[in-house]
């Protein structure tokens, strides 16, 4: 996984305390030999705009829209166009200082975002002008017009799906398709229950499961748009949108004599609601934990673990693509598979408000607030 910094000058690599391979910042141009490319012989260094964060801290005090300079395409590189990232609550950690991977300070912003290749190295054969690209894991810094980037970073996707689709492909979908795949064997019937249903992980889940025909149990905070929410989330797939509060009353054993009990509860808020989360899990069953939106840790109650003999475990999509990087069928697999569904109109991006780059600072505000119900996405 790379980082790249404001130079986007990837002269080596360089292993990080977590493992990860960083980007090393230089302020010259690679010393590998950029003169053997296809398209690109020739082309002096431009620049780019970045969104460039030089110290941890509040985003929208710390980040920056600068120009930074794109290095010549090297032979196995490509050079992309981005066209549009979202702003992730990961993206948001980086920038805080609080995610368990950081990349070595000035950095780009941005882990996800949809690209469109423009030139290509003499040895690159997966890509081509043209193609659409995402990032195959995080730290490519997306929050930019122009990259330089090594061709095994990207992995194409099909540039007749929505943009916003591809722009948030990379992360969420990712995240749900794993989550439903490799923990319980799930059967169509089945049923899964999960908090947070209304972020880009729950919407994912709820439209990945109705094309399984799996139920989803689907709960949300109380808030004065409930009403249009759970519609919202009815009509991509939700079988059943329930208020938090509910969890303990009398309404859960009535869903249960029409609903089996769940085999597996997504947990992305941690605290009292994964605890409620537990309570409902049939015997035997997994819960699976995300996020901690709450702050709050993980409650398991020891009847659960003697009694129900409930797994509890956790999941970072970084750490299985990281896992997982040098089985590309298997990474491929997945891509395709969620193409299709978007294609097949079953998988849409969650409810977005697309923001020019200019206007970032409003993009960064509107995403640390509370109840956010659109994702924002940064068009470059």
């Amino acid at each position: 996984m790379w980082f790249p910094v404001l130079s986007a000058c990837l002269r080596g690599r360089a292993v990080s305390k977590s493992g990860f391979v960083v980007a090393s910042l230089c302020p010259k141009h690679r010393e590998a030999n950029v003169s053997h490319f296809s398209h690109s012989a020739g082309r002096c260094s431009q620049t780019c705009q970045a969104l460039i964060y030089r110290k941890h801290g509040d985003p929208s005090r710390v980040v920056e829209l600068e120009d930074a300079p794109v290095p010549q395409t090297g032979a196995k590189e490509v050079l992309v166009k981005l066209l549009a990232s979202p702003i992730n609550p990961s993206d948001v950690n980086m920038i805080q200082g609080t995610y368990a991977i950081l990349p070595d300070l000035p950095a780009v912003g941005g882990n996800e975002g949809v690209a469109q290749v423009i030139e290509v190295g003499s040895q690159v054969k997966s890509l081509k002008a043209g193609d659409w690209v995402i990032p195959r894991d995080a730290g490519l810094g997306t929050w930019r017009t122009e990259a330089v980037l090594a061709e095994d970073d990207v992995f194409s996707v099909p540039n007749s799906i929505p943009l916003l689709s591809a722009a948030t492909l990379g992360v969420n979908p990712c995240t749900a398709f794993r989550m439903l795949s490799d923990f319980e064997d799930l059967r169509p019937g089945d049923s899964v229950i999960q908090n947070a249903a209304n972020s880009g992980v729950g919407q994912a889940v709820i439209q990945i499961a109705a094309a399984r025909g799996i139920n989803t149990i689907n709960i949300i905070r109380d808030r004065p748009d409930f009403t249009q929410l759970s519609d919202r989330l009815k009509a991509i797939g939700a079988s059943h949108v329930i208020r938090e509060e509910s969890l303990r009353r009398p309404e859960m054993k009535e869903l249960f004599k029409t609903c089996s009990k769940p085999k597996l509860a997504l947990n992305g808020v941690g605290g009292k609601s994964a605890t409620e989360l537990l309570r409902h899990l049939q015997v035997g069953g997994s819960m699976v934990t995300y996020g901690g939106m709450s702050k709050q840790p993980v409650t398991v109650p020891v009847s659960a673990l003697i009694f129900k003999d409930v797994k509890v475990c956790g999941f970072w999509v970084t750490q299985w693509k990281r896992d997982h990087s040098h089985d590309e069928r298997v990474f491929r697999g997945m891509l395709d598979e969620l193409c299709s569904l978007i294609q097949q109109g079953k998988l849409t991006a969650p409810a977005c408000k697309e923001v020019r780059l200019r206007d970032y600072k409003k993009a960064l505000d509107a995403a640390l607030q509370p109840f956010t119900s659109s994702k924002q996405v940064l068009i470059m």
